[in-house]
């Protein structure tokens, strides 16, 4: 018994450690979750008030990460009175009916130095795979976190009818995020 005790203990000190990635908070008055679009050719940026995100992320073991993230689309602001009263409407979030966007990855990856988090949105009950790029900064016991991405807006929906003219809302909309993480 002892001889298995001492190759047990002989294998665990010389075995490399596991990799682990941490858990980390979001700190909601340093953080934000925008978006960025085109109408009549002049450029507009908005802002979601209202979600939550659960991120794990380990450098230097991708695998180990995840961000998982619920948007309340009735949160969104853009500073226009018109572009706001409409942006919960059925013409576009619908959010009546489709309150919440959530975006989940299914895996990251490394594409030369930059890092990308593959994953899937849904959005106005439309499910679509989407990539975006990650800087990840570690500071003291937290790190800060960026990320951003394109997707096309008539994919899952959003502004058709009337408002599907791309030549007056463009197709693209770049979202982006900056977060404030506190190791939990």
């Amino acid at each position: 018994m002892k001889a298995i005790y001492s190759a047990l203990l002989a294998l665990a000190l010389t075995a490399p450690a596991v990799a682990t990635a941490t858990d980390y908070a979001v700190q909601p008055a340093a953080s934000t979750l925008g978006f960025t679009g085109t109408f009549q050719g002049a450029g507009f940026s908005g802002t979601f008030g209202k979600w939550t995100a659960a991120i794990r992320y380990d450098a230097a073991h991708l695998g180990a990460s995840k961000f998982d993230v619920t948007v309340d689309l009735a949160s969104a602001k853009t500073g226009d009175k018109d572009r706001d009263t409409a942006l919960p409407g059925t013409d576009f979030f619908n959010v009546a009916k489709f309150p919440q966007a959530h975006f989940v990855t299914t895996g990251f990856r490394q594409s030369g130095a930059q890092v990308l988090a593959d994953g899937n949105l849904t959005l106005h009950g439309v499910t679509k795979p989407v990539t975006l790029t990650v800087t990840f900064k570690p500071q003291g016991a937290g790190a800060v976190l960026d990320v951003a991405g394109s997707l096309k807006r008539l994919d899952f929906g959003v502004g058709g009818g009337d408002y599907a003219d791309t030549s007056v809302i463009a197709a693209d909309v770049k979202v982006t995020a900056h977060l404030q993480l506190v190791a939990k």
